[in-house]
């Protein structure tokens, strides 16, 4: 049975995922992965394929051995896997509750690396592992600190995983877009402590660069001529000057 896997598929870029990915290529299942049940139901309404919808929090250990025991039962080939789940917070480290820090990070990191390591035994020659990063994970990020830190761990990992599976031939791209129009700013934003947002793409956007980059073997995929040139710079220069450079255009 082969399969592709989407986590984050309720909303954003994993719900776009979903439907480019579905659109591409036949699978026998789609198995779609995200906390609430009715949204994944929604989604599954308008699929042709076969749509497994798994109600769960990937931050819970509980959660994570479920979808382990549901692939040992089925033993599905794994095409395509998309690590979609994820959030951030907005603010001051000091201002944001511990555990909501905490929570960011076991979503934003450990259950994206349980979810490769857990889906890669089903992984064969020519699969294909798409980890939602950020353009956070380039720089150090005052006032996203946290955030910003669990996205430089994906992208480090993501791209040295890559080498690693390169002898299986699977391929693992980082997807590290600027600002994307979605649903993460509802959880977010707190307060007006970020308020310059210099350039806004769309999920379509950033997916369909994600899944050109993929077939051109890329490991790093950045949409946009205004984020790679952002990149680029921030790679120069040192990383004091970057963060008062955002300071300064977020007023601080």
């Amino acid at each position: 049975m082969k399969i592709a896997v989407i986590t984050g598929a309720s909303s954003g870029m994993g719900r776009e995922f979903v439907r480019q990915i579905e659109a591409s290529e036949s699978f026998d299942e789609i198995w779609v992965i995200a906390r609430r049940l009715e949204r994944l139901e929604s989604l599954a309404a308008v699929l042709s394929t076969k749509t497994r919808c798994l109600a769960l929090d990937l931050s819970e250990k509980e959660c994570l051995d479920e979808y382990a025991a549901l692939l040992e039962k089925e033993k599905p080939e794994v095409a395509v896997l998309v690590n979609g789940s994820g959030f951030g917070k907005f603010g001051a480290f000091c201002d944001i509750p511990l555990d909501e820090q905490l929570n960011m990070i076991d979503l934003n990191d450990k259950a994206l690396v349980a979810m490769t390591y857990l889906t890669l035994p089903y992984m064969q020659r020519g699969g294909r592992i798409y980890q939602i990063d950020s353009l956070s994970s380039f720089q150090p990020v005052p006032y996203i600190c946290v955030y910003g830190a669990t996205k430089a761990f994906v992208l480090s990992f993501s791209r040295a995983l890559g080498v690693e599976l390169k002898t299986r031939g699977i391929r693992v791209l980082a997807v590290c877009p600027g600002w994307v129009k979605t649903e993460f700013f509802d959880r977010a934003v707190i307060d007006d402590t970020i308020i310059y947002y210099n350039h806004f793409y769309t999920p379509e956007q950033v997916v369909t660069r994600a899944m050109k980059d993929m077939k051109r073997g890329r490991d790093v995929s950045i949409c946009g001529f205004r984020i790679r040139a952002q990149i680029f710079f921030t790679k120069l220069l040192p990383h004091k000057l970057v963060m008062k450079i955002w300071c300064k255009q977020q007023k601080k």
